[in-house]
């Protein structure tokens, strides 16, 4: 695989081993552009690895160092999550930039490709759970909305990066009765089980604002058809599938 130099001095030190893997669009024009954007010192932002239009890989940042990727963010009680991962950029305009008849652009196959690639070797360099691969809208969702829900979660899981409930029947889940009366034990047990997987969450029986920024980045990864931010019952059931899925699987190195 051949990796190309784009060198960014964004970096310092980590305070933590990597054991995490975190995804993000650029939300931008172009590569060019988000790749000058992280080699710009006063933009305080950087990556460890950019994917182009074409699936071409650049460097900005060596891995042994921590990269300002991930910003205020939380996963599975810890911080400082720039420490503990590497992030990847994919070329993609998101909701920052969609297409003109306002759907999100979609992801090229080729980008897709490397990023199978390049996050089996980050995985196996560092022992990265299945648990701990994430995108940014999981991470910081009250801030972010990328990799976004046309990122091709259930692909990549089928090809080892990431977890996702197995043999899912999507039928089934489409014709589930969408109610919006769940119950406060509901909403708690909702809240519980999106803690169990990994979100910032408070276990307060309301859905307030955090519950339901939390929901809507539970939706874009593993409800992509239903991204509402509301716990309907479609939605608290595959919070709960998903929870015990990670009960299950968490601790596999992909």
């Amino acid at each position: 695989m051949r990796i190309k130099d784009a060198s960014s001095l964004n970096f310092n030190d980590r305070l933590h081993p990597v054991d995490m893997l975190v995804f993000h669009y650029t939300g931008m024009e172009s590569s060019i552009a988000a790749i000058e954007r992280m080699q710009q010192p006063e933009s305080e932002v950087s990556a460890h690895y950019l994917i182009d239009e074409c699936g071409e890989i650049y460097q900005l940042v060596d891995e042994e160092k921590r990269a300002w990727h991930a910003g205020a963010s939380k996963w599975q009680g810890d911080t400082d999550l720039n420490s503990r991962s590497v992030g990847i950029e994919i070329a993609n305009g998101g909701w920052n930039i969609p297409l003109a008849n306002g759907n999100l652009p979609p992801y090229r196959n080729s980008q897709i490709d490397a990023v199978i690639v390049l996050s089996k070797l980050i995985c196996s360099r560092h022992s990265i759970r299945q648990s701990r691969i994430v995108g940014h809208s999981d991470i910081a969702p009250t801030r972010k909305d990328d990799p976004g829900e046309h990122f091709p979660w259930e692909h990549l899981s089928a090809n080892g990066i990431g977890l996702w409930p197995k043999n899912e029947n999507h039928y089934w889940l489409s014709k589930a009765t969408k109610r919006s009366d769940i119950a406060e034990s509901s909403i708690s047990e909702s809240q519980s089980n999106l803690a169990n997987i990994g979100y910032a969450i408070e276990i307060s029986g309301m859905v307030d604002t955090e519950t339901s920024a939390v929901i809507k980045a539970f939706q874009r990864r593993f409800l992509q058809y239903s991204v509402t931010g509301e716990l309907d019952h479609l939605t608290y059931l595959q919070i709960k599938k998903v929870s015990l899925v990670y009960d299950a699987c968490g601790d596999e190195v992909a």
